[in-house]
């Protein structure tokens, strides 16, 4: 299948291409919220998943991808699924994961391990080595079986907008991958939402490079809604994070605090601008997305593995998350 190419956008006021966020969720009974960038941002998913118990009466499953920080699995990549032990195949590269879940031979436990145990419940782990087909088969799959009744894609920071030149983007690999996966999975007949949580709280797009994409995504009629933290929620985020290590979700915890101005993350190296917009998750139609500000994820749509991606990047010059941690394993 070729990828879904640009189309023209709609002017400013036009209608959202499906039912707002609030009735989309709301009547989700047992969603699967992923957070699709890699270490901690399945806290970030967590807000999301929070406000859907509390609030909506439903059953969210939470889950991400095999990809943690270098701190935590130093290893370049992410993990495939024959390098896991401890956790039940649902399908070709949908892994459910538990508390002990981890890489084989090694005691590097992935952030959707830690959330199992914080939880006291299985969490959706995601091979992502077989590109966004592979990944959307098996998604669509494990929805089938255990009666997902919408999938939910939440990003942090907002690099899954970036166009590739953005000074500070640092890991445009996976959002890309996932938002493709993302685009097959709504193709198929299953339905889905992008979720942008901590709009620049992970160090790498600019708030304002993020309301930008955000903007052009509205114009274009796929904005579907926004939700904040509240007190509950975000006492819910704080629990989570004395088990689960992350630094952007946490920063966004912040600023619901009320923390603003200029905070720093990786240990000093990384500045991000924090305001209390940082504390809302802005639902997006996929579609919209992919063709509004979707490049990278439209570069890499039809790539049939990770390293086919990465190449896709490459050619469009862009630098990878996969690359920088090779040249620090070369090192």
């Amino acid at each position: 299948m070729a990828a879904p190419q640009r189309s023209e956008r709609a002017a400013p006021g036009a209608a959202p291409a499906h039912a707002d966020a609030e009735a989309v969720l709301r009547g989700s009974k047992r969603p699967l919220v992923l957070g699709i960038g890699g270490g901690g941002d399945v806290v970030g998913a967590l807000a999301s998943a929070a406000f859907l118990r509390l609030y909506d009466g439903g059953r969210p499953v939470l889950g991400g991808v095999t990809w943690e920080r270098r701190p935590i699995d130093p290893m370049p990549g992410p993990r495939r699924t024959d390098e896991i032990a401890g956790a039940e195949e649902l399908a070709p590269g949908i892994l459910l994961a538990g508390p002990r879940t981890r890489v084989r031979d090694r005691d590097v436990f992935f952030a959707e391990s830690r959330m199992a145990q914080y939880l006291g419940e299985p969490t959706v782990l995601i091979d992502i080595d077989g590109g966004p087909a592979v990944i959307a088969e098996g998604l669509a799959t494990a929805a089938d079986e255990l009666d997902y009744d919408l999938i939910l894609f939440v990003d942090v920071g907002g690099d899954v907008l970036a166009q590739g030149d953005e000074p500070g983007l640092k890991s445009p690999l996976c959002d890309a991958v996932m938002l493709a996966a993302a685009a097959r999975l709504g193709a198929a007949g299953h339905p889905g939402l992008l979720g942008v949580f901590g709009i620049g709280c992970d160090a790498e797009l600019t708030p304002d490079e993020v309301l930008m994409h955000l903007a052009a995504v509205a114009g274009a009629g796929g904005l579907c809604g926004a939700r904040g933290l509240t007190a509950p929620v975000a006492e819910r985020l704080e629990r989570a994070m004395d088990v689960v290590i992350t630094e952007a979700s946490a920063q966004a915890v912040r600023a619901f605090r009320g923390a603003c101005g200029i905070a720093s993350i990786r240990g000093g190296r990384a500045a991000l601008e924090l305001s209390t917009v940082a504390a809302v998750t802005f639902y997006l139609d996929i579609d919209v997305t992919i063709r509004t500000v979707g490049r990278l994820a439209r570069a890499v749509y039809d790539a049939t593995s990770l390293e086919e991606a990465n190449e896709a990047l490459g050619r469009l010059g862009v630098r990878t998350e996969l690359d920088l941690e090779r040249e620090v394993a070369g090192r």
